[in-house]
This record gives C-alpha cells, structure tokens and sequence, in this order.
C-alpha cells in the first residue's frame, strides 16, 4: 500500500491526559479523497465526524440535510459513533436509505428499514423518513421513492462497498445508464453468499433473490458522497474498483466519476492497494 501523506503523525504517548491521535493516511486520487486509518475504530470516528459535518453545513445553509444512509455489517461502528455526537441538528434531517429486499417484511432481523429504524431512526428520532417497504408492489415503490428523492438535492449519500464490488445492491454488471432512481434487481450469488456470511441469513436459499435498490446514477447526483468501506473481506473489491477500469463490472468503480467523494479505508481494506 502506496501513501502520499501522513496526516496527524504516528501515534502520540499516551497518558491519562492524552488522547492519542489517529494515524492516517490522505491520498488524493482526482476527485476522490482517500483517508486509510489503522484501525476500524479510528476510522469510524472519523466518518461520523464527517457526516456530521455535512449535515450540520447543509442545516445551517438550507435549514434541512437531506440524506441517504448505508446499511450492513461494515456501517455497525460508524453508526454508533455518528449517532452518538453531541451537536448534530436530528430534527432537520431528512432521511433515506440505499436498499431492501423485495417480499421480506420490515420485522425480519435482516431488513433494511429495521436496521434504519433501529440503528439510525431511533437514537436519534429523525422524524423525516422514507423506509424502503419491501412488501408492498415493487414498481410502485420504486416510482414512489424516485418522486420523493427526486424533490430536491440530497446533501449526502452514505455508502459501502459489496465484496464484489456492488455499490447499493447494484451488484455486476451494474447499470450505468439509467435515470431511474430506483430499479428492481437481482442480487447475484457472491452478494447473496456475503449476507449468510454476515449472519443475516441462515442459508443461501433464505436470501431473498430480488432487491429495489437505489441507481449508481441517482447516487452520482448527491452533492457529497461519504463511502465508509473497513474490513479485509473488502479489499479484493476496493482494489479492483479503484485500480482497475471504470466499468460496470465492478459498480463502485463509478465512485470515481463524481466530484466530491471521501473514501474512508482502514489497513485491512486498503492492503492491496497499489
């Protein structure tokens, strides 16, 4: 792994006085900003700060944040963070999130609109919400959601990263060209596979085969893109989608496209890089 700047230094001595500082490390790649931590820890503090910041910007500009929220295993740390900072305006946040299986219902562990109610929704009482139902008709949905996502700019879109590089569950070959704002897909069997993996599921034939799912192009208009990507399982993908081509084959590639994106890697995430 190639860095081309130390921010912050090694780490500080330590004392009961002391906090000790995070070591990252800032690459400038184009457009996109890199910031690789030591640890998922670090870097979890230092996404929520980020997101925090946006938000606390777009409430005092425009006296609203509008927002798109992640969900999985990889944003667990940095939600717990986030929604623990003193100071962040809640109340003037508008919220939506990137997917949810279609035909699974909202009380089931592995839905995405629990995992917003309950990891996002109610730390925080955000009263502004729009929740992925994946019970109710999926075109409809997406029709619906697309009206409402579309009504204004979004301030941030907050975003993972799939072990095959799938951005949203838009897994590959992923979809460049549509406006749609939301599409109907399906879910590919290595992003099946990473749900058992992840505990969501308990066998392959549970995970559901469908998704609604937000559009790499709908996610390109946010006007700032936070992507919050830990762990080694991800590092086969992050290299490939930030080294190798810009193409639908590896969907989080397009990140790369946009003017304002913060990639926030750990060591692990970050190993295979060049």
């Amino acid at each position: 792994m190639k860095t081309a700047a130390l921010a912050g230094g090694g780490p500080a001595e330590a004392s009961p006085q002391t906090k000790v500082r995070p070591t990252v490390w800032v690459v400038k790649c184009g457009n996109m900003t890199r910031r690789i931590f030591d640890s998922g820890r670090e870097l979890a503090e230092a996404a929520a700060a980020v997101a925090a910041e946006r938000i606390v910007s777009a409430c005092a500009e425009r006296g609203l944040a509008r927002v798109v929220a992640s969900t999985g295993v990889s944003q667990l740390e940095f939600l717990e963070k986030l929604t623990a900072l003193p100071g962040v305006p809640w109340a003037q946040v508008e919220l939506f999130h990137l997917d949810e299986y279609i035909g699974l219902p909202g009380s089931h562990p592995a839905s995405f609109q629990r995992f917003i109610r309950e990891r996002i929704v109610q730390p925080t009482g955000i009263v502004r919400t729009h929740l992925i139902d994946g019970m109710k008709d999926a075109r409809e949905t997406c029709a619906m959601l697309g009206a409402e996502v579309g009504a204004a700019p979004i301030d941030l879109v907050i975003v993972g990263m799939g072990e095959n590089g799938h951005l949203a569950f838009n897994d590959p070959p992923a979809d460049f060209e549509t406006e749609e704002p939301f599409l109907i897909v399906e879910l590919d069997q290595r992003c099946r596979e990473q749900q058992v993996g992840e505990g969501w599921f308990a066998s392959f034939e549970d995970v559901p085969r469908q998704a609604i799912s937000m559009s790499v192009r709908q996610i390109l208009k946010g006007r700032a893109i936070l992507a919050v990507v830990p762990e080694q399982r991800k590092a086969e993908a992050v290299k490939k989608c930030l080294e190798g081509e810009i193409s639908p084959m590896a969907p989080a590639s397009a990140l790369r496209l946009h003017s304002n994106v913060t990639l926030m890697l750990d060591r692990d995430s970050a190993s295979l890089l060049g």
